[in-house]
């Protein structure tokens, strides 16, 4: 086993045991993180034109932001719920843009978007 292979092993063993520890809120903390490594990785790979890589670190941060938007709980959540969801349909209106026309500005709108969500969450005590 090659050190990139044992190091990939071991990042995937050490993401398991955090989600698995992780509370309701530091797992939504981790998923928009995820998104936004993924969109730092889709950026290179537009920037090396390695399209194939551009298209998957794409699919990947959409899948995660669908995900956000299918567990929001719009009974509790109320007007907090649907103003995040439509944000979530807006951030993934930006990464199709992203995907059809490889324009770094949709990309950028949509990391700072997720970056804003993000430290509103790393805000809140838990």
């Amino acid at each position: 086993m090659n050190a990139m292979t044992a190091l990939r092993q071991y990042q995937k063993v050490n993401t398991g045991a955090q989600v698995h520890d992780a509370s309701p809120h530091r797992l939504i903390q981790m998923l928009l993180e995820g998104a936004l490594d993924r969109l730092a990785k889709a950026r290179g790979a537009i920037d090396r034109e390695q399209m194939a890589l551009k298209g998957e670190m794409l699919g990947k941060s959409m899948a995660i932001v669908m995900g956000l938007q299918q567990a929001l709980d719009h009974e509790q959540g109320g007007e907090v719920a649907g103003n995040l969801s439509a944000l979530y349909d807006y951030i993934i209106e930006r990464l199709m843009d992203v995907s059809r026309n490889n324009q770094l500005a949709p990309l950028d709108e949509a990391v700072q978007l997720l970056r804003t969500i993000k430290s509103g969450w790393d805000g809140i005590e838990h």
